[in-house]
């Protein structure tokens, strides 16, 4: 993989920031129109961060949560809206976020904009994220693969047959896949998304599972 990009090598509680929306706002707690989810491909962040908690252990991952962003219709969304206290075990999401320090970034920056209290912004987390089937050639591919937008949010459509193109957005890093975005209704439902756009490349590259 010879085409990479400086913006890889930014740590995970920057990464929110860059794969977000812009115009990122305070806010009071609860004040947002919708969620959206980042499903995270992992093999393209563990690239440039192989030794993240996330890369570095005996698991590999695929797809993993990267947040739950409350969003506002004409783009962006609330960040850091309080000081409330997060999970008392971040351990309990390492299947699904495989990092305590992402857990911890994300109920800081987003979850405390979401008006729900630690355990119900996880587990709506949880829920969302259990309810989604993975396309099945996403799910530990031993080789890199290439597959344009389209195809990938058709791959999805195919295996969550209530999400429709207007629901997804694809998210790269130069050609490399780097997340899959669903909008969600507050709660946990698909919904189109108003402010987020593919990204431009025709073909993405898609990294192997370790």
């Amino acid at each position: 993989m010879k085409i990479r990009r400086a913006a890889r090598l930014l740590p995970v509680v920057c990464l929110a920031i860059s794969l977000s929306a812009p115009g990122q706002q305070r806010s009071r707690a609860g004040e947002f129109d919708y969620y959206l989810l980042n499903l995270s491909w992992s093999p393209e962040f563990c690239h440039g961060q192989p030794n993240s908690p996330e890369c570095s252990g005996s698991q590999h991952f695929g797809f993993i949560v990267h947040g739950l962003w409350p969003q506002f219709r004409n783009g962006g969304g609330p960040e850091y809206c309080g000081q409330q206290p997060g999970l008392s075990d971040p351990a309990r999401m390492l299947d699904i976020m495989p990092d305590v320090h992402l857990v911890a970034h994300e109920w800081a920056a987003h979850g405390t904009c979401s008006g729900l209290n630690a355990d119900d912004y996880f587990g709506l987390i949880r829920r969302i994220f259990t309810a989604l089937r993975m396309p099945p050639e996403f799910v530990s591919p031993a080789r890199q693969f290439n597959i344009p937008p389209a195809e990938l949010k058709r791959s999805f459509e195919q295996a969550n047959p209530g999400l429709a193109d207007a629901d997804l957005a694809v998210s790269c890093a130069g050609p490399y896949l780097r997340a899959i975005e669903v909008c969600m209704s507050k709660d946990g439902r698909p919904m189109p998304c108003t402010a987020v756009r593919d990204c431009r490349t025709s073909i993405l590259r898609v990294p192997r599972v370790r």
